[in-house]
């Protein structure tokens, strides 16, 4: 059985996939799967694919299915992975050549969950880190996790076990997966070091904004409906309140401001506004909130039905 199974979706990046497939077979853990699900590509992204799986085919596990989307390739290649620890990795994206040893011998000695290490925003003329904050138990989790896929190593058994999946045809697909997540992780390990080259490319879906933008809606609604399912959603409502408020007044509402089209454009802000202030009346006194003091929740204490007009012309840019 290997040690870590990485999952890479691949969908038209036959200018990208060079890089990350390099960085995965040169892996210092040398018992490690790569399965490549090929999202119905149209691009020449098979035939750069082929030569990796000519040079490596014991390392690598090759899948094929009609298109479906980011979320579905996932989904698709987890039932395939044969590997104690499970990793995704965006095909656009690329590792260090050590992150899956460092990862694994720390998940193996603190016989942890869920491995999480820093990473870079890569832009065309600079490289930016980010650093996360350690957290110490589930409450904390929710309320400070990255929530990205892949700069985390996962014990596979916790995802089999319990049927966490990506929402498939939803943006946002990492936010619902981590939070589903979280409630089954007893331990939580760190490694404080970038080891993730997060690609920031124009032409990419993150940065295209549109009516989709509003999926994080429906996306946040569904994790609210299974804590609520699974009879936990009282012991983590504090924190559920927190990061949907935060949500919608900070990273959301960045990119809504940022819709081309007025109609749509307008339309998400009213809903992002009515969402909150309907799902929860008294987010103002949510004690998470009302305790921190970095800018962020400074501005978000800051927020009321006047202020909300202006905040969205500040962020659209107009004065």
């Amino acid at each position: 059985m290997p040690k870590v199974s990485v999952i890479v979706p691949v969908y038209n990046v036959e200018n990208y996939i060079c890089k990350c497939l390099d960085s995965l077979v040169k892996q210092t853990l040398k018992d490690i799967e790569i399965i490549i699900i090929n999202d119905g590509s149209t691009d020449s992204s098979i035939d750069v694919i082929n030569n990796y799986i000519e040079k490596y085919p014991q390392k690598i596990v090759y899948l094929e299915k009609e298109n479906g989307g980011l979320s579905d390739a996932r989904n698709y290649g987890i039932p395939y992975a044969k590997g104690e620890y499970i990793a995704f990795l965006d095909s656009d994206d690329y590792v260090e050549k050590d992150i899956y040893q460092k990862m694994y011998e720390l998940a193996k000695k603190e016989n942890s969950d869920m491995v999480e290490c820093d990473f870079y925003w890569e832009y065309p003329n600079r490289l930016k880190e980010d650093i996360g904050l350690v957290y110490s138990n589930k409450h904390e989790m929710i309320e400070n996790v990255r929530v990205v896929a892949w700069n985390k190593l996962i014990r596979k058994e916790i995802i089999d076990k319990n049927n966490i999946i990506f929402p498939k045809g939803y943006r946002y697909e990492d936010v619902e997966f981590t939070y589903k997540l979280i409630p089954y992780l007893n331990r939580v390990s760190f490694i404080k070091e970038p080891l993730v080259y997060y690609l920031q490319r124009t032409d990419s879906i993150i940065n295209s904004q549109n009516g989709r933008t509003r999926d994080i809606f429906d996306v946040l609604q569904h994790v609210i409906d299974y804590y609520k399912y699974k009879g936990i959603y009282d012991e983590f409502k504090d924190e559920l309140e927190y990061i949907y408020t935060r949500y919608l007044l900070c990273s959301s509402l960045l990119r809504m401001t940022k819709i081309d089209d007025t109609k749509t454009r307008k339309k998400c802000l009213n809903e992002t506004w009515e969402s909150l202030n309907t799902k929860f009346q008294n987010w103002k006194k949510n004690k998470i909130l009302k305790k921190k003091r970095t800018k962020k929740d400074i501005y978000m204490k800051t927020v009321n039905k006047f202020t909300y007009k202006i905040y969205c012309r500040i962020l659209r840019g107009i004065k």
